[in-house]
């Protein structure tokens, strides 16, 4: 979002009650800003790279908090910005946050609206995706975030969420994606499991990586090469739901030596991305 004229400039807050900070608030508690952020319709962005990406791909910003060394550094990315910028000292960022902004600058963005699943699956001017990731229930942030990274690198054009995973836009999943989650076209099912069968009405074959005895191996979906390819990835703990194995097309193995039978999902995650890479 661009200014019709300068910005009027940062604003210096020494307060850390100040309620223009309030979008930062308690941003360790998990809980609180999982719930708080989506009925508020923001989303934060931690440090200089992931901020400019945010911006570059076209997230509005509602406000920006940076600490002075980072308020001059980035002064050619707020100067465009219509979104008021908070100046404070590193205690005072502490203290609203409730922990060290070790990289100095914060963002609260609007947090976009998502787009119907199988709207995305039909594609638009850039065409159909032609390989999607399916996140079945993975609650952790880091591995959300992981995963988007790894598809982003490694060519996979979309990613769907089942309703209980982790949201992409938690500030720890966007900062250990470096920005993947706002670059990255997703969004979630709203009937699952049953929506999954969009995925074959639309043409993709799916592969759900699992231990099953009847799986095939990445190598074997690999020389495959199907057209549409969606591949399905669940919890380290409990894997796929039974419904999901049972709606896919194919079972897929990683393999593995060493007595090791399972790989964390975001390794796992990475290993088949690149696997089935076009």
């Amino acid at each position: 979002m661009t200014t019709p004229g300068p910005h009027p400039g940062p604003v210096h807050v020494a307060d850390p009650a100040d309620p223009r900070l309030a979008d930062y608030t308690d941003l360790t508690d998990v809980a609180l800003r999982s719930r708080r952020e989506p009925a508020e319709g923001l989303f934060m962005a931690e440090g200089e790279k992931v901020i400019r990406r945010a911006l570059l791909a076209g997230h509005a910003a509602r406000s920006l908090l940076l600490t002075p060394r980072w308020a001059e550094q980035m002064r050619e990315v707020w100067e465009n910005l219509a979104a008021p910028v908070y100046v404070v000292e590193p205690e005072v960022a502490r203290e609203v946050t409730g922990y060290h902004v070790h990289r100095g600058a914060l963002a609260a963005l609007h947090r976009p609206v998502l787009p119907a699943v199988g709207g995305l699956l039909t594609g638009a001017e850039a065409g159909a995706p032609r390989r999607v990731a399916v996140l079945e229930d993975i609650v952790d942030h880091a591995n959300v975030g992981a995963a988007f990274r790894n598809a982003a690198a490694l060519g996979v054009d979309a990613v769907l969420l089942s309703p209980r995973c982790a949201d992409p836009l938690y500030r720890r999943a966007v900062k250990v994606s470096m920005g993947a989650v706002l670059q990255l076209p997703w969004t979630r099912f709203q009937s699952y499991p049953r929506d999954l069968a969009l995925l074959g009405e639309h043409g993709y074959t799916t592969a759900a990586l699992c231990l099953a005895d009847d799986s095939v191996t990445l190598d074997e979906l690999a020389a495959r090469r199907p057209d549409r390819l969606a591949l399905l990835l669940g919890t380290e703990g409990e894997g796929l739901s039974p419904h999901a194995l049972r709606g896919s097309d194919l079972r897929v193995r990683i393999p593995m030596t060493a007595g090791v039978d399972s790989l964390n999902v975001a390794a796992a995650s990475a290993v088949a991305f690149y696997a089935t890479r076009p």
